[in-house]
């Protein structure tokens, strides 16, 4: 491919896959392709979960729909970039659990954790988006709500605050607004 062809291509791409990649030009006619990660990916969102996918309709139960994790991991989330409230150690490799929600009438669902000493919950949501949690309300468990929700993909993982895992904890998936 000439440099001509090359640069041509680049600048039609848009703007975050250039910046995503390290896309670019230099003046000097010379066509930079740097190639990072960047840290949203740092997470494998293709990889099975730990614990299981689950397929939920709008009106689902049990409410709340629990789901048995065990939290943490080696990877400090902080490091990652993908939000001051993304915060614990995590099993960066694999999800800990992916529902595919499927919305209806209801505009609420929630995930929450229980047990599992001071946890947190990171979530990658159906727009791609990151959304964290680390202290609810006080407590120490995490809690992130989605209204309205949006029907797809959403990949969680549980941390923990500390390195340490606290033992056993317990995702609950609800719809209900409490």
């Amino acid at each position: 491919m000439k440099h001509d062809s090359i640069v041509s291509l680049i600048s039609v791409l848009p703007k975050w896959l250039k910046s995503s990649f390290g896309l670019g030009t230099l003046g000097l006619g010379l066509t930079v392709v740097a190639l990072q990660s960047p840290a949203a990916i740092a997470q494998n969102l293709g990889a099975n979960p730990l614990y299981g996918t689950i397929d939920l309709t709008a009106g689902f139960t049990p409410d709340p729909y629990p789901v048995d994790v065990m939290p943490g991991g080696s990877t400090n989330a902080s490091n990652l970039d993908l939000g001051s409230d993304c915060v614990g150690f995590i099993n960066a490799s694999n999800p800990d659990v992916r529902v595919n929600y499927q919305a209806g009438n209801f505009s609420f669902l929630s995930f929450a954790v229980s047990g599992g000493g001071d946890t947190t919950l990171l979530i990658n949501g159906p727009d791609g988006n990151w959304y964290c949690n680390d202290d609810f309300a006080g407590s120490v468990s995490p809690k992130v709500m989605f209204e309205p929700a949006q029907s797809g993909e959403y990949d969680i993982w549980v941390g923990t605050f500390g390195e340490d895992s606290g033992g056993g904890a317990q995702l609950q998936i609800s719809e209900m607004q409490n």
